[in-house]
C-alpha cells in the first residue's frame, strides 16, 4: 500500500513531467486541486501537499480566488533550491526591507567609491522622473523609477553577486507597488534620493551609506508603526 509520502512524491513527479514537457507553460494556470485529484486518483490532501512543496520551491504560485499558476519552468531539486530567493520569501515586506537595509547601505558606499559621470546622470534622470510623477494615478511610474534608482546603484558596485541578488528581490517586490509606495512615500522617496545622489556626487561614501540606511529604516519604522496600530484596532 502506497504511503502518503509516496503519493505526494508521485504527484510532484507528475507536475514536473508536465512542466518539463511544456504542457504547463509559465504564467498559465495549472489544473485545480480537484482536477488533479480526479486525474491521479489520489486524495486532495496529497495533492495540496505536493503543490505546497512546489510553491515553496518558487515553481508555482497560489493566487487566492484564482488558482495555482506556473512561475518558472526550471524545476530545481530541493537540495539545489533551498537557498533560492522565491516569491514566497518576498511576501514579508519587513524581511525584504531588513535585507535591503543591510545590503543596499554597503552597496551605496561601494557605488560611491566607483561612481562615474554616467551613473550620476542616470540617477538624476530617475530622480527627475519620480519628481514629475507624484500623483496617485502615476504611482507605477514613480515606483519603477524609484526601483531603477536603487538598481543602478547596485549595478555600479560592479559586484554581480550583489547586483543579481538585489535585482531578484526587486523583481518580486514590484508586485507590491501600492504597499511600497505607501511605506516610502512620494515625499520621503524624493527627499532621501536627493540626499543620496548628492552624497554620491560629492564622493562622500560614508554619508551615502548612512543615508541609504536611514532611508530603509524609515520605511521599516513606518511598517512597524502601521502593524502596531492595526493590532490595537482589532
Amino acid at each position: 500500500m502506497a504511503t502518503r509520502s509516496n503519493r505526494t512524491e508521485q504527484i510532484v513527479q507528475y507536475c514536473k513531467e508536465n512542466i518539463n514537457s511544456g504542457n504547463w507553460k509559465v504564467g498559465e494556470k495549472i489544473p485545480s486541486e480537484n482536477q488533479l485529484t480526479e486525474i491521479l486518483g489520489v486524495s486532495r490532501a496529497s495533492v495540496r501537499t505536493a503543490l505546497q512543496h512546489l510553491i515553496g520551491l518558487g515553481v508555482l504560485e497560489s493566487q487566492h480566488g484564482k488558482g495555482t499558476f506556473l512561475l518558472e519552468n526550471q524545476v530545481d531539486e530541493k537540495t539545489e533550491s533551498e537557498y533560492k530567493v522565491t516569491s514566497e520569501d518576498c511576501k514579508d515586506i519587513l524581511k525584504v526591507l531588513e535585507f535591503r537595509r543591510i545590503v543596499e547601505s554597503e552597496a551605496c558606499r561601494l557605488a560611491t567609491q566607483k561612481a562615474t559621470p554616467e551613473l550620476i546622470e542616470q540617477l538624476q534622470n530617475y530622480l527627475d522622473i519620480m519628481a514629475a510623477n507624484k500623483r496617485p494615478e502615476e504611482q507605477d511610474t514613480f515606483v519603477t523609477a524609484d526601483m531603477e534608482f536603487h538598481e543602478a546603484i547596485c549595478a555600479a558596485t560592479q559586484n554581480p553577486i550583489l547586483e543579481k541578488s538585489v535585482t531578484k528581490v526587486f523583481d518580486e517586490t514590484r508586485k507590491n507597488h501600492s504597499q511600497l509606495r505607501s511605506l516610502f512615500g512620494y515625499r520621503d522617496g524624493i527627499y532621501y534620493h536627493t540626499l543620496i545622489l548628492s552624497a554620491i556626487r560629492s564622493g562622500d561614501a560614508d554619508s551615502a551609506h548612512d543615508l541609504m540606511f536611514e532611508h530603509m529604516q524609515n520605511a521599516i519604522d513606518k511598517l512597524n508603526s502601521r502593524t502596531e496600530s492595526e493590532s490595537k484596532t482589532q
